[in-house]
């Protein structure tokens, strides 16, 4: 078989520009929304009655990205949640992987896409809350005082005013520009439709902002650019740490697709990948559940990933990974706390692997 380098790298850039489009929709959104609810929990006691402190947590952890958790951090730091309520956060949220699921591909039709979202965010929220109740009932908790409420890392300053320019500003704009262009057929591939006069266009900006992503999430790596989803000041900080959690779910489902097909496409073949899925069920449960239980984003946005680009990917191993990750909510709890952030993960785990193989018991 002639294999195309080349060619292969174009079609999955162009595949990971085409989720990229679609999930900045959903980004921008969420982080707007979370903006303009900036200082809404402010004030004394705790949010709601102590019976629904599970179910408020839950409910945060159900927002796209890592806002939700940070927020009910923050609230558990200033005691204004139990730490079931913090639990079930934990336990519910897929973090960036939200967005994945919110998005779609050339592979994936966009109804199962958000099909998947709701069945995945119901079980999540379900079992977070009942382990919420549970965590509230047996009495464990952490000190408030061990979590940062925004946990700071070095970042690239004045002394590199190049960079910066280009990460806050020519690289920022373009992100946003490139996605406004692309806004269009976004919107209509959510409706099962498309704008045929658009495809040339569309196809090289995909490829674009694919690529654009990968040099501008590097450049921030490299720098040290970083940020830490906590309240933002004005709407351009909002929409910079959107283009930010932008360019890392692009460069993610860019990584998790080219790793993806080249084992499928080139390695095994799709006939006896398909095969093995079907007979290894079990073994895909537990991959995915360990790779969402890996601190950040990152491998739930490749569990998400794979689901939508690969057949017969069982949602029981979405659902695994979900229910494994704590998306970048650990981040503050481990900055100050690792056992209790690995005691924490650890039961996340278990109960993803608990939950994941009863679901494909029952044929998810």
């Amino acid at each position: 078989m002639d294999f195309n380098l080349g060619q292969f790298i174009i079609d999955n850039l162009e595949a990971a520009g085409v989720i990229g489009a679609y999930v900045s929709i959903s980004i921008i959104t969420v982080a707007l929304i979370i903006f303009s609810s900036k200082g809404k929990i402010k004030g004394d006691g705790q949010v709601g009655p102590k019976w629904a402190q599970p179910i408020i947590g839950g409910l945060f952890g159900v927002i796209p990205g890592c806002g939700g958790t940070i927020v009910v951090a923050s609230m558990y730091k200033n005691n204004k949640i139990s730490f079931g309520g913090l639990f079930a956060a934990f336990i519910t949220t897929l973090g960036e992987g939200s967005f994945v699921l919110l998005g779609a591909s050339a592979e994936s039709d966009v109804t199962a896409n958000l099909t998947a979202f709701v069945i995945v965010n119901a079980v999540g929220l379900t079992i977070g809350i009942i382990f919420g109740y549970l965590a509230d009932k047996i009495g464990y908790k952490i000190s408030p005082n061990k979590i940062k409420e925004n946990p700071t890392k070095e970042n690239v300053s004045s002394d590199n005013g190049i960079v910066r320019s280009f990460i806050e500003k020519t690289g920022f704009y373009t992100i946003l520009i490139v996605s406004l262009i692309l806004l269009p057929g976004s919107i209509m591939a959510l409706w099962g439709g498309g704008i045929s006069a658009l495809d040339d266009i569309n196809y090289s900006f995909a490829i674009g902002l694919a690529a654009f992503s990968i040099f501008y999430y590097l450049i921030c790596k490299i720098f040290r650019y970083e940020h830490d989803c906590s309240y933002k000041e004005d709407v351009k900080s909002t929409l910079l740490h959107a283009v930010l959690d932008i360019t890392m779910v692009t460069v993610f489902v860019f990584i998790g697709l080219f790793i993806a097909n080249f084992i499928i496409d080139i390695l095994v073949g799709p006939e006896a990948f398909n095969e093995w899925m079907s007979s290894s069920a079990f073994a895909v449960v537990l991959i995915a559940a360990l790779i969402g239980f890996t601190p950040g984003c990152g491998g739930m946005i490749a569990v998400a990933a794979a689901y939508i680009t690969i057949d017969n990917f069982p949602m029981a191993a979405l659902i695994a990974a979900a229910l494994a990750t704590s998306g970048d909510g650990i981040f503050p709890l481990l900055a100050e706390n690792r056992k209790d952030a690995i005691i924490i993960s650890l039961a996340s785990l278990s109960i993803a692997l608990i939950v994941g193989l009863l679901a494909l018991a029952l044929g998810f």
